[in-house]
């Protein structure tokens, strides 16, 4: 299913992979706001929106290496966060942190 019907991989491809990293962890940061005011039908559309941006990330060409790697991993751990039992028993604040990085890293990078 496509979610993002104006998404434009050529373009998707541009955005350095923290950029990119930053965009899911926004569609992350609102699956979990809408889980916690028990949305769940809210949550699951924006854990959906990240999971096919995750994938638009797994396929760019110059995310392959180690980067794919961390990228297959992300993707896998969400999967089991959100959908399956939590084997890896990641948290909310845990998630949160990991792509605050990233939104972070953007920011010194703009000299924010």
């Amino acid at each position: 299913m496509i979610i993002h019907k104006e998404l434009d991989l050529n373009h998707w491809f541009t955005f350095s992979l923290f950029e990119q990293l930053a965009n899911i962890g926004c569609d992350i940061e609102r699956s979990i706001r809408w889980k916690k005011k028990g949305k769940p039908n809210e949550s699951k559309m924006a854990f959906d929106r990240a999971l096919e941006l995750l994938d638009a990330t797994i396929a760019d060409p110059k995310n392959k290496g180690p980067r794919l790697k961390e990228l297959l991993r992300v993707r896998e751990v969400l999967k089991d966060y959100f959908i399956y039992n939590n084997e890896y028993n990641w948290t909310d604040e845990a998630w949160q942190k990991y792509f605050y990085d990233f939104n972070y890293a953007i920011a010194l990078q703009r000299g924010r």
